[in-house]
């Protein structure tokens, strides 16, 4: 059955991309057939579509670009789902994106052109979903190096260009609600989102880290000096310091709330009579809540397995005969909150102008996971059905994350110079992410006939966790550039010179405290008569009271870390020139020097002593944890410009992928991406690139235009995940391989043929390509393939839209599908086979009702096939998550 409906959805989404590949297009009219039905269509159709085309065609290096009127045809909500849209481009769980079937470490994204940092604990790229698209008037993907740009470039470069000041008085107001077929019903719990106590970051430095009831009384000045009555002394002191942590989780399964959004923006210029210039104002903001909840499945397989294991567990019985250690049921409620704030002023004179721009993003999740854990028959975990009991798990995390950006750029021509021309920016951003409060509880459910009947938490330590999280990163950057034209005879020259500055600092810290239950036996927590989602609200003080239970600070002890510091410069120059050859030929490329400064050390908030310092800051961990590069990074472009019809592009460039801050400190972390705990590893190199690509574009009337290219990379010393496998979860680290390449062709198009229909037109783009990388075997370890796919690359990736406009203006409407091939999540080891994520068949209808020239309604449905994210491992799920259908209803109205 299972089969029978995932070939139903196949059949369905291949049928949508030969109905989308057809070239249907719409008519549009002359410019010179001026009415009102015709400007509708011209502006909704051509509008900024055609600027962007326009730009992307006077590109000395090839890049595609998205305008805002794109973004809005597409329903995107956010920078991140909307560059899934370019060719060879997709999106990793809603955040990051992957070029030409590349990990997120060979992107990079710019803010108007600036260097920011990312709110992500774990990594270093910023995560795209935090910009709503209401503020981004363009986004930027070059895929070929320049020497303007910085040189960690991999696949591709990403600059976001948010909205300016306008030109003349704008207002408008959207409002929206919408509804996730997964998210009917959930898990809700009262949050506590104070943060540490203060009593309990009073007792680290107090204690030492060290809440045993020995410890306690050796640094206590306690009056009595019977050892009985300190020994109670020291007990109450410990409880004390458990009642002060959150201690009610009890859950409810309630119904959830609907998706709710509104944004609005205003803004205006005016002249003024001192100078006679121009002064212009922008002030925009959005709100929009949502709730998700997912059915997950977790399997680690077992090392052997036979021919008829059980691959896909559709009831309990399947466990015993499953071809898994452990598997792991769980429901995944998602609360998210996000807000933004814009304020620009802008100030123009003549040829000059100056833009000062404030941004503020705020991201809030709050994430429950309730999960049940079994393993087959005879292993250390049990079975509901096998053994009557099964381990229970309830896990809390809020995380809340802001980026901060104060930026001013300068624009001017100096006419009397020869055109001379110059820009300038200077930006200051911070990004913080705090996790206010991340709580996880352990019980035993014990079951008869399959029907539950109580909880206990075993006589283990760790019967609960606290773990508290703040990360602070802050960026400086600014740069320049100058601009010269020069023409001679037959030859149009642009000489361009600039400078690119950042300084970046990230302070990362987490503590931990754990409950244990110190009777050594099992105490029960749930007689059966309440659900087991009440379970996590145990810890009364009744319960606490005694000795039985207790609080301990979970920081490791030297030298080992799970806090780190990390900072990093970069300073660059370059000089690139740009030639004309009598319209026909044209020749770009340049030179850019950059010396680049990491470095990142692994701490503890146990550093009470000199002897702790000289543990922390050894001058060998500093050194192995550090980067020191300097060098220079060359691009050549050639372009033949056949008429206004078509041009055939071939360029050159050097580059370098970095590791990440946080990948070259032994610390570990959860990573998100992968449900993977992650360790970074010191000892990392930069991997070095040579890209070269080649491409054919074709352009025709009305913005009709195709292009066809080829790739080719080449990767010294690339940076991989790869895995380790434990008895009930995985974990990973991070390694440099020998080589790697890859190489590819993609095919992009938008046309229109108004014979075949009127009010259609297709557009898409399709991307084929493979990698290779070679690993060490003496570095590999016992890694099951050395010689793989890089992790995270895509065989295929494929984007298709078909869009309707009415000749009326009143409606438009697309179909939206995209689809990347499987790609390795992460390598595997010991027999066991990489890791894959399996392709996601995205189907998205967009329809918009424009009732007048001042108000639009969109109606938006995504995940139309219903499809889920799976991963698999030697062909067997190991990973499964539903996403289901969403439905949204939004109105616009404009004010000017």
């Amino acid at each position: 059955m299972r089969n029978q409906s995932k070939l139903k959805k196949v059949s369905f989404a291949v049928t949508a991309a030969i109905l989308a590949s057809t070239n249907i297009a719409v008519a549009q009219e002359s410019e010179d057939d001026v009415i009102e039905e015709v400007v509708a269509v011209g502006s909704r159709l051509q509008g900024s579509a055609a600027a962007v085309i326009e730009e992307r065609r006077n590109q000395a290096f090839v890049a595609d670009i998205l305008g805002a009127e794109q973004l809005s045809r597409t329903g995107d909500s956010d920078a991140a789902s909307a560059l899934r849209r370019v060719t060879g481009l997709t999106l990793v769980d809603g955040k990051f994106i992957y070029v030409r079937g590349l990990g997120e470490r060979y992107s990079s994204a710019r803010l108007n052109g600036a260097s920011i940092p990312s709110p992500d604990l774990t990594r270093n790229v910023v995560p795209l979903d935090i910009f709503p698209a209401s503020i981004i008037e363009s986004l930027s993907v070059q895929k070929a190096y320049s020497p303007s740009m910085p040189a960690a470039f991999g696949g591709g470069a990403i600059d976001i260009r948010t909205k300016s000041v306008p030109t003349e008085f704008v207002a408008d107001l959207v409002v929206g609600i919408g509804y996730d077929t997964s998210a009917s019903e959930g898990y809700t719990y009262e949050r506590d989102d104070s943060g540490i106590p203060m009593i309990l970051s009073d007792a680290i430095t107090q204690y030492r880290g060290d809440f045993s009831l020995g410890q306690i009384i050796s640094r206590d000045t306690l009056v009595d000096n019977d050892t009985a009555t300190r020994a109670q002394q020291a007990l109450a002191t410990n409880n004390q310091l458990l009642q002060s942590l959150p201690r009610d989780f009890s859950m409810e399964e309630e119904t959830l709330m609907p998706a709710l959004n509104a944004k609005f923006s205003l803004g205006n210029s005016f002249d003024e009579d001192i100078f006679g210039g121009t002064i212009g104002l922008m002030f925009a903001g959005s709100y929009d809540s949502a709730w998700d909840s997912a059915e997950k499945r977790t399997g680690v397989i077992a090392q052997e397995v036979s021919d008829n294991c059980a691959k896909e567990l559709n009831t309990a019985e399947d466990v015993s005969n499953s071809c898994y250690n452990t598997v792991k049921d769980s429901v995944e409620t998602t609360e998210t909150e996000r807000y933004s704030g814009v304020l620009n002023l802008g100030y123009k004179l003549d040829n000059h102008s100056i833009t000062w721009t404030n941004l503020y993003l705020a991201d809030n999740e709050d994430e429950t996971d309730v999960a049940v854990l079994q393993s087959p028959a005879g292993s250390s975990i049990y079975t509901i059905v096998g053994d009557g009991q099964a381990n229970r798990s309830h896990d809390f995390n809020y995380e809340k994350r802001t980026l901060e950006v104060s930026q001013v750029i300068g624009q001017h021509t100096f006419l009397d110079w020869n055109s001379l021309g110059a820009d300038w920016q200077y930006t200051r951003s911070r990004a913080q992410t705090e996790i206010p409060v991340n709580a996880s509880f352990r019980f035993r459910d014990n079951y008869e006939n399959g029907e539950y009947q109580n909880s206990v938490i075993t006589g283990d330590d760790n019967r609960a966790i606290y773990s508290y999280t703040d990360m602070d990163d802050r960026v400086d950057s600014y740069g320049g550039n100058l601009t010269l034209p020069i023409y001679l005879s037959g030859l149009e020259i642009e000489l361009k010179a600039g400078y690119d500055f950042s300084d970046r600092a990230r302070v990362y810290n987490t503590s931990s405290f754990a409950v244990n239950n110190g009777t050594g036996s099992s105490i029960e927590v749930n007689d059966g008569s309440q659900s087991p989602l009440s379970n996590a609200g145990y810890l009364t003080d009744e319960f606490i009271n005694g000795e039985r239970i207790l609080v301990t600070f979970n920081e490791p002890t030297a030298p080992d870390a799970d806090d780190y510091l990390a900072a990093q410069k970069v300073a660059a120059g370059y000089g690139q020139f740009d030639i004309f050859f009598d319209n026909t030929w044209r020749l770009s490329g340049g030179v850019r020097y950059e010396e680049f400064k990491q470095s990142s050390i692994g701490t503890s908030s146990l550093i009470f002593t000199r002897e702790d310092l000289d543990i922390f800051y050894d001058a060998n961990k500093i050194e192995a944890g550090s980067i020191n590069d300097d060098d220079t990074y060359s691009a050549l472009a050639l372009t033949y410009m056949g008429g206004e019809d078509y041009q055939v592009r071939m360029s050159f460039g050097e580059t370098v992928v970095r590791p990440d801050l946080r990948e070259v400190v032994p610390v570990s972390y959860f990573d998100p991406l992968t449900d993977i705990r992650t360790f970074g590893r010191t000892g990392l190199q930069s991997s070095p690139i040579q890209n070269f690509d080649l491409r054919f574009e074709s352009y025709s009337a009305n913005g009709n235009n195709f292009s066809l290219a080829a790739f080719y990379k080449d990767i010294d010393a690339p940076i991989e995940t790869v895995l380790r496998i434990g008895d009930e979860d995985y974990s990973a680290t991070f390694i440099n391989g020998e080589t790697a390449e890859v190489f590819g062709i993609e095919a992009e198009w938008l046309q229109d043929l108004t014979f075949l229909s009127n009010g259609l037109f297709t557009s898409g783009n399709i991307t084929l390509s493979d990698s290779e990388v070679s690993i060490d075997p003496a570095l590999a370890g016992n890694l099951t393939n050395p010689t793989k796919r890089m992790t995270g690359h895509s065989e295929y990736v494929v984007n298709l839209q078909l869009n309707y406009d009415a000749a009326s203006g009143e409606h438009t409407s697309s179909l939206v599908y995209n689809v990347f091939g499987e790609r390795i999540l992460a390598s595997g080891i010991a027999g066991r086979e990489d890791a894959m994520e399996q392709p996601f068949h995205s189907l998205d209808l967009v329809y918009t009702y424009y009732p007048d020239f001042n108000s639009k309604v969109n109606f938006k449905i995504k995940n139309i096939l219903d499809e889920s994210q799976e991963v698999t491992q030697s062909d067997i799920i190991v990973r499964e998550k539903e996403v289901g259908m969403s439905f949204s209803v939004s109105y616009t109205l404009n004010f000017d």
